[in-house]
């Protein structure tokens, strides 16, 4: 497919890039020479003011669509007025055969423009997802461009009948952070000494009681899950991503079984025949020096290059967070959506790559956006299981009417036996079962 342009931006490049790959499944070939479009024979997008042939496809280019977006080279506040097309919201309304200016409108929300401007940022200094134009306009549930690709792709067969539309499959990743990974077990002695005498103190018998049965092997480790999950996956078949948080130190945030330790890294190593990612710890997140030692420690212990990461507490600031990833020799990161809410926070379920908008160049670093994560039903939406099954339920329709690639999140201490979880397991086995 051949699009026409009076002029083509790095902007423009990038978008038409998703787009034509999630439509045709390549990119679409961009031209400014007006003679070759109108002599080119097939299916073909005029992004412009003017007519130029009888059979285009007519996409009106700004400043009649509202937005100069894909033709500017700064960052600045967007004229949005979100407006209804067949039952979705779109905005940056414009004339021709397409209601909107699906290319402007994509590339808002995939380099998410609005995280660039002056907002409000939540308690852990992250995007608040209440400043988001989907939180706003009540779409964070929907993976709106891939809907709005659906509906692209149905207006283009009415005017190119015989044009060939490429297919993506439906695809469900499994991903999980392990940020404690043990409740009880090699903690050390005076921490665990200590641990019992505050609950002897605090007259709490059964968390010392289960602690010293654990202790003695008599119980399992609540956050032990790791067995149950691997069974799961091998009968499912299912490839799944670990995401390890591996500190050198301990803090706040970060209170994972130091990387030092053989039990910690037996089990890092347990898990090599699946995908093994960073989980970079809190105080990496202002030192990339800090961030590049635990990749190279993650390598380490699993005898791997580490190319896939997903932010602890999904703390991350745009553009500075992902730069020092891609420094650090991050290729695919996980970290895209909220750890505050639940839904898409790019409004997509395609990976994508990043967009670098100050430098105003696409990156090499591809996001893989999640929806669904186990702490945000649980803390922050204060889900019942069944509500967390249900919005799961939800979530799974939405990706899989559009073909994405659906990713959720879950902690191992969510999949054991601590009994403040109790039935969360049940709810993704239930949620496993379903989806394959």
């Amino acid at each position: 497919m051949l699009l026409y342009s009076h002029i083509i931006t790095p902007r423009l490049k990038y978008i038409t890039d998703f787009i034509g790959k999630e439509i045709l499944g390549e990119a679409f070939q961009l031209t400014t020479n007006i003679e070759q479009f109108k002599n080119f024979s097939g299916p073909k997008i005029n992004y412009s003011n003017e007519t130029i042939s009888a059979d285009e496809f007519k996409i009106f280019q700004p400043p009649l669509s509202g937005s100069q977006l894909l033709f500017e080279k700064n960052i600045s506040n967007q004229p949005i007025d979100c407006f209804e097309v067949s039952g979705f919201k779109a905005f940056f309304k414009t004339e021709g055969d397409f209601p909107f200016d699906i290319f402007a409108a994509s590339f808002y929300l995939l380099s998410r423009y609005e995280e660039y401007l002056p907002h409000k940022k939540d308690e852990y200094g992250r995007y608040a997802h209440e400043n988001s134009l989907a939180f706003k306009e009540g779409f964070l549930h929907l993976p709106l461009v891939n809907i709005w690709l659906e509906e692209f792709k149905r207006t283009l067969r009415i005017k190119y009948p015989s044009l060939t539309i490429h297919h993506s499959p439906f695809t469900f990743l499994p991903t999980y952070d392990i940020d404690i990974a043990f409740s009880y077990l090699h903690k050390g002695r005076m921490k665990t000494l200590g641990a019992i005498l505050k609950s002897l103190i605090r007259f709490r018998w059964s968390p010392a009681k289960e602690r010293i049965k654990v202790l003695k092997g008599l119980q399992q480790d609540p956050y032990d899950a790791y067995e149950w999950l691997h069974g799961m996956h091998w009968q499912y078949n299912l490839k799944p991503h670990y995401f390890f948080l591996v500190a050198n130190k301990n803090g706040k945030y970060d209170k994972n079984i130091l990387p030092s330790k053989r039990p910690m890294q037996y089990l890092i190593q347990s898990h090599n025949q699946y995908g093994v990612g960073i989980h970079p710890s809190w105080q990496s997140g202002n030192d990339p020096e800090k961030l590049k030692h635990e990749i190279l420690k993650l390598g380490h212990i699993t005898g791997k290059q580490i190319t896939s990461s997903r932010q602890h507490y999904i703390r991350f600031t745009l553009p500075q967070t992902l730069r020092q990833l891609i420094n650090a020799g991050i290729e695919k990161d996980f970290s895209m959506g909220y750890g505050s809410i639940n839904g898409f926070r790019a409004s997509v379920a395609s990976p994508f790559y990043w967009y670098d908008l100050e430098k105003d160049e696409q990156t090499n670093l591809l996001l893989y956006p999640f929806c669904f994560m186990d702490a945000n039903s649980f803390f922050e939406q204060k889900f019942s299981e069944e509500q967390a099954l249900e919005e799961l339920r939800n979530y799974y329709k939405a990706v899989k009417s559009v073909n994405g690639t659906l990713i959720t999140i879950w902690h191992n201490n969510f999949l054991g036996t601590d009994k403040l979880f109790a039935g969360w397991k049940e709810v993704y086995r239930q949620f496993i079962s379903e989806v394959k």
